[in-house]
């Protein structure tokens, strides 16, 4: 069983198939799991998260109804799956394998790529890691106190992920469409100074300089105006690189791969009577499914 908190709250079985958890209490008792990763949430914290001084009757009573109810429609839906909701001495916990929750593998993907060394498969990563949202975290919780902080780290991993998206692609000569696809992220996070640089770039390598230029401007009057402050001198440089059409910015030659002076191997073909083809004609390939 798997677990979506990247968007909407949602689960889905191993075969994919999505699986309807309703009741809002229910819901946010998941949710109030997820957020803790596996560690136990006290009773009593789940206790107020979920009613604050709205209490029920009986708090501890209704809290053992509602993860009933959550074990009961994990069960429904796979066999086996109540035993992920566990009872301990320090609280409920959702016993859920970091490969089952799409933000554990978001970080574990974002993790990956740092650790790579070459620039594309940084860059696949990356991109795997940002196909894993569906909407901003913990979307139908994001007004609980429970959600906001976990909701608020995972945007933050979020933008960071994509600015990191950003400049590798810059490093592998992607400028022409990042100068597109970069411009509503900008527009929706228009303080973010690490952004802004990589868009800059994008625009002045796609031969846009004056929208690049525009563009710090914009930042410069909008950081003044809301924060009383001034560019970094990073972005500052970027912006006098740009003016004065800076070599330095131009895309970066990738060295050729290195050539190897070993011979090519013979084909199939070699030796083989021209009568005699390796499959039929329309036959696919061997090892190739449908």
């Amino acid at each position: 069983m798997r677990f979506g908190v990247l968007g909407a709250l949602a689960v889905w079985t191993d075969g994919g198939g999505l699986v309807p958890v309703p009741g809002i209490k229910v819901r946010a008792l998941l949710a109030d799991l997820l957020v803790h990763e596996g560690r136990p949430v006290p009773a009593d914290r789940l206790i107020d998260d979920l009613w604050g001084e709205a209490l029920p009757g009986n708090p501890a009573g209704a809290l053992s109804a509602k993860v009933s109810q959550l074990r009961r429609v994990l069960e429904d839906a796979e066999p086996g799956a109540r035993a992920l909701v566990e009872s301990r001495p320090a609280g409920y916990l959702l016993a859920a394998e970091a490969g089952r929750v799409d933000a554990r593998r978001f970080e574990s993907l974002v993790d990956g790529a740092r650790a790579a060394a070459d620039p594309k498969a940084r860059a696949d990563l990356l991109g795997e890691a940002l196909g894993t949202w569906r909407g901003a975290a913990f979307a139908d919780f994001a007004d609980e106190p429970f959600a906001r902080p976990a909701a608020a780290r995972l945007e933050e991993l979020r933008l960071t992920a994509l600015e990191e998206h950003a400049e590798v692609r810059l490093e592998l000569g992607e400028h022409g469409a990042l100068a597109g696809e970069l411009a509503a992220a900008v527009a929706a996070h228009p303080l973010r100074e690490r952004l802004r640089a990589a868009h800059m770039r994008a625009l002045y390598r796609a031969g846009r300089q004056h929208e690049a230029l525009a563009g710090f401007d914009r930042f410069r009057t909008l950081l003044a105006d809301e924060l009383g402050l001034d560019p970094g001198v990073e972005l500052t440089g970027l912006h006098g690189a740009i003016l004065r059409r800076d070599p330095v910015l131009d895309v970066p030659v990738r060295p050729a791969p290195p050539r190897s002076n070993l011979p090519v191997p013979p084909t199939g073909l070699i030796g083989r009577d021209a009568r005699s083809p390796t499959s039929a004609p329309g036959s696919a390939p061997t090892g190739w499914s449908p």
